[in-house]
């Protein structure tokens, strides 16, 4: 593909080309996370081709992804979710500028379907049949979801942990998936599965370790800004486990920048549960990554060791930005008051960016006049049981108007 210039080590800085590596620098092996580079000069789209693309998905932006060419037919709609000017949230928060960016609309209700959607199209290229990976939850069903909707026959082979969420596991046995749940922790899945796609051949979408998850991923900034008119906000806040993510979407403001089509890469917040801080950490001491014991209910971003932390810390860094953490208590506050405040239904990982944006509040740290952009990455529904922890449950009465009056209080 012309428009890759080469996959770059974060660790050695060698460069690769294309066909020439799967996933990590030979020289550097799982440490050796790659990075996708372009030529921008050769790629071929603005403000107005864009504007004139009626298609409502993540594939509007094709010249900028690492394919060979623009899927005609894809079978999921991927991408282009709503970001929501929350005035309510505005009104209660003394933010004038303030948008939630609601991934948890993609087709199997995370932002982890635009890497997926890449993810997809790179092992059929290597002409793989059975496709595996490690996750929380979410990565895995979004990538036995892209298996399923596709026209191939695919095979999927998921280590995920023990304790992920039932509703999760339920996605993925829909899918057809083979679910393998691991007696440990997503840290232990993950090196499972790559020691299992090494002995038998299959495609892995392990975050990070696969290269081209991170280009799917900032196909959400690419929308954040072009939704925006082309105003790039000021801040957006991510929550952030293995950091994947906060590098997509750095990736996809700086491609923007790099372009022409933005004046400025926004100043990035990655916001971490506090018994997953592991970036905030390094952030806020010598920038090295070391591992943490992760306890949080946000399974989404509970990991041990950030595979992607390098990166996301070099990213968050580059963007001027920082990293903050909230408790689980906080968390499922934030679930409550953007249910409440913003009607967007978001799991506990979702949910971690409004936690952070209200402890910014909270500390006065936040420019009321700036533009804001809290990006929830997955739906409540992938989490019924942190909702209900959250909310409550509801009042029982026997049918009669009376319980009605003595509940409300008329």
């Amino acid at each position: 593909m012309e428009q890759i210039k080469a996959l770059r080590c974060l660790k050695c800085g060698k460069e690769h080309q294309e066909n020439s590596v799967r996933y990590t620098c030979p020289a550097c092996g799982v440490e050796g996370i790659l990075e996708v580079l372009y030529h921008y000069d050769k790629i071929s789209i603005n403000r107005e081709s864009l504007k004139a693309d009626r298609d409502p998905s993540l594939w509007r932006y094709s010249p900028l992804l690492p394919i060979k060419e623009r899927p005609i037919n894809p079978p999921l709609q991927v991408g282009w979710t709503p970001l929501y000017p929350v005035e309510k949230m505005r009104r209660e928060l003394g933010l004038k500028k303030l948008f939630v960016k609601d991934d948890g609309r993609n087709p199997t209700a995370s932002l982890k379907d635009r890497a997926s959607a890449i993810g997809l199209l790179k092992a059929v290229e290597a002409g793989a049949k059975i496709l595996t990976c490690a996750s929380t939850g979410n990565a895995a069903s979004s990538w036995a979801g892209a298996a399923a909707a596709s026209s191939l026959d695919f095979e999927t082979i998921i280590f995920l942990p023990e304790a992920a969420p039932i509703a999760k596991i339920a996605q993925l046995m829909v899918f057809g998936a083979t679910v393998f749940a691991v007696k440990g922790t997503y840290d232990d899945a993950f090196d499972l599965a790559i020691e299992a796609s090494n002995a038998f051949g299959w495609y892995n979408r392990n975050t990070a370790y696969n290269p081209y998850l991170v280009e799917g991923k900032k196909t959400v900034a690419y929308e954040i800004c072009e939704q925006l008119n082309w105003n790039a906000p000021d801040k957006v806040l991510v929550s952030v486990g293995d950091g994947c993510i906060v590098s997509g979407v750095y990736k996809g403001f700086y491609d923007l920048k790099e372009m022409g089509m933005i004046d400025h890469i926004p100043q990035l917040i990655a916001v971490q549960a506090e018994g997953s801080a592991s970036i905030m950490n390094a952030l806020e001491g010598d920038g090295v990554i070391r591992s943490v014991k992760a306890e949080t209910l946000a399974d989404s971003i509970s990991v041990s060791i950030p595979r992607n932390g390098m990166m996301a810390v070099r990213d968050i860094r580059n963007s001027k930005g920082f990293a903050l953490s909230v408790s689980d208590e906080e968390i499922l506050e934030a679930i409550a008051y953007t249910g409440k405040h913003g009607g967007v239904f978001a799991e506990p990982a979702g949910a971690t960016s409004i936690a952070g944006l209200k402890k910014l509040i909270e500390q006065q740290k936040l420019d009321p006049d700036e533009s804001i952009v809290a990006i929830v990455t997955g739906n409540g529904l992938k989490d019924v049981a942190s909702a209900v922890k959250a909310a409550g449950k509801p009042f029982s009465i026997e049918p009669k108007l009376e319980n009605v009056r003595q509940v409300l209080g008329l």
